[in-house]
């Protein structure tokens, strides 16, 4: 099925202007009603300071869409209960059958390099998830890494999020040859911290950087890239906080044996109402500033 392009997105990319996308599952489903629209707005406001066009990406009655128009955005943000949760297999049969959705970084990515966009800003990419309780190794893996592993596409995130298996999802890239980028940072990091304990393979600096090295990988891979961007150090969640929602996280996670696809968002939803909102407004930062940092790449690549 075609796609549907919002008009300004649409004559962006015929003339060959900067695009950043965007997915839509951070605001349907990541973050509570009202604060997400108004989140949505802000990262439309913050790539078009940088010299970008903003490309929100859902499902909407089974068209894929490119760019979401006022209503549009409000619809996928007040009607976030009633649309799937669309990974890239979900793809198929939400258009197919005429469904509506919200797509994840995996069917974000393979809609937006089908659209000719080539840098997508969101919060934090999937990964490698921790064991159940009792099990010694885990086969949850994000499909947003093996979308990576065949995709051009640059994906600027604040790393995974600590209740991932962060040192499992860095093999992982590293063997499906998914360059991992630090930006002015030499620590790969943890969405709600600005450091994990591992490294990044390269650190880049500024924008002009980043550019030159996702022109030069793909000369020579079919594969994504990944820039990792830490959150704004004065958003960053103090560590004692982090660490004990982590373990109340985990402890909850044994009690109501939560496994699979429910285990991130029973944990997340742990750090949203036990932190007090301080959780939500570090996401809010964090991709804001991953937003802009996007913008950024993508003009200069454009030019």
């Amino acid at each position: 099925m075609a796609l549907t392009f919002a008009p300004e997105v649409a004559e962006a990319l015929d003339a060959g202007r900067p695009v950043v996308a965007l997915e839509s599952t951070l605001l349907a489903h990541g973050l509570p009603s009202g604060r997400n629209l108004t989140l949505a707005r802000g990262l439309g406001d913050a790539i078009r300071a940088q010299g970008a066009v903003p490309a929100t990406i859902a499902v909407l009655d089974g068209a894929p869409t490119i760019g979401l128009s006022p209503d549009q955005l409000g619809r996928v943000c007040t009607e976030s209960t009633a649309l799937a949760k669309l990974s890239a297999r979900d793809l198929g049969p939400a258009i197919a059958l005429g469904r509506s959705g919200a797509t994840t970084v995996a069917a974000t990515s393979v809609l937006a390099h089908r659209a000719g966009i080539r840098v997508f800003a969101t919060g934090g990419l999937g990964g490698v998830h921790l064991p159940a309780p009792g099990d010694a190794t885990t086969w949850d893996v994000s499909a947003d890494l093996g979308v990576l592993a065949t995709t051009p596409l640059l994906v600027v995130c604040s790393g995974v999020k600590s209740v991932l298996d962060i040192a499992a999802t860095l093999e992982v890239l590293e063997a499906r040859s998914v360059p991992v980028l630090g930006y002015r940072t030499d620590d790969f990091p943890a969405f709600y911290l600005r450091s994990s304990g591992h490294p990044v393979p390269w650190r880049v600096d500024d924008p002009g950087t980043v550019a030159a090295t996702v022109l030069a990988h793909r000369e020579h891979a079919t594969s994504g890239a990944v820039l990792a961007n830490p959150v704004p150090p004065e958003h960053e969640m103090e560590r004692t906080l982090h660490d004990r929602l982590l373990a109340e996280g985990l402890d909850r996670l044994r009690d109501t044996g939560a496994s699979g696809s429910d285990v991130t968002p029973v944990l997340l939803e742990h750090f949203h109402t036990a932190s007090g909102g301080i959780s939500v407004a570090t996401n809010e930062a964090l991709v804001l500033a991953n937003a802009t940092l996007a913008a950024q790449v993508a003009v200069t690549l454009s030019a």
